[in-house]
């Protein structure tokens, strides 16, 4: 059976805070999150505050009047955010690519699905749901890197990683969505570049550069 994906606009989303508060703990209680229920009771504090930010969107996936996942999104507002993670993302990129990159874009805060739904497209159909109408297609969101799960699900659809901490660490990086007019202006990784030494000795031969938060599927 399909999942029944609806999109709230506002506050209406906060009727089903029962049902979101259980995809929470399933999908975010397990490592490498290990969040519990008091961490669970915080974020359903934080989505009432949350629903009445500029551009706030979420979708919600139910299966036979069940909740089993849900998104949430907003508007990066100016000036850039300095709470939770956001301070990693704008050392990372630079206060030039973060301002046009990042803020007024379509950002995602949470997506989460519980475990027995994995893998059957809800994930995707969520980060679709609330991105769809991003402005200009300006989409990003924030995850860590110690869920290799989480990044592989991103990159399958299409995100592209903006920044590259060490994976061995605990960093945030940064995914810009596969219609972000910067995606293709996005470092990649230094183990995706060519660093054969150049014919004539002038260094690596890669190309140019050219042309969680969403925490988890």
């Amino acid at each position: 059976m399909a999942a029944d994906i609806r999109v709230f606009r506002g506050e209406d989303v906060l009727a089903h805070s029962e049902g979101l508060r259980a995809v929470y703990l399933d999908a975010f209680g397990t490592p490498p999150w290990n969040e519990d229920e008091e961490q669970a009771t915080v974020f359903l504090r934080r989505l009432a505050d949350d629903v009445k930010r500029p551009g706030f969107t979420a979708a919600v996936a139910f299966l036979a009047a069940e909740a089993v996942g849900f998104g949430t999104a907003w508007t990066t507002m100016v000036p850039f955010p300095t709470d939770r993670c956001h301070p990693q993302a704008a050392a990372a990129l630079g206060p030039e690519r973060t301002a046009q990159w990042l803020c007024g874009a379509r950002e995602v805060d949470e997506l989460a699905v519980r475990t027995a739904a994995r893998g059957t497209g809800v994930a995707a159909e969520l980060l679709e749901a609330v991105t769809a109408d991003a402005p200009e297609g300006r989409s990003w969101l924030l995850t860590s890197v110690r869920s290799g799960r989480a990044t592989s699900f991103y990159r399958r659809q299409g995100w592209t990683q903006a920044t590259h901490p060490s994976p061995e660490g605990h960093g945030i990086a940064v995914f810009l969505g596969p219609r972000h007019p910067a995606r293709t202006l996005a470092a990649p990784p230094l183990d995706h570049l060519d660093l054969r030494v150049h014919p004539q000795g002038r260094g690596p031969a890669h190309p140019p550069l050219e042309a969680r938060g969403g925490t988890a599927p």
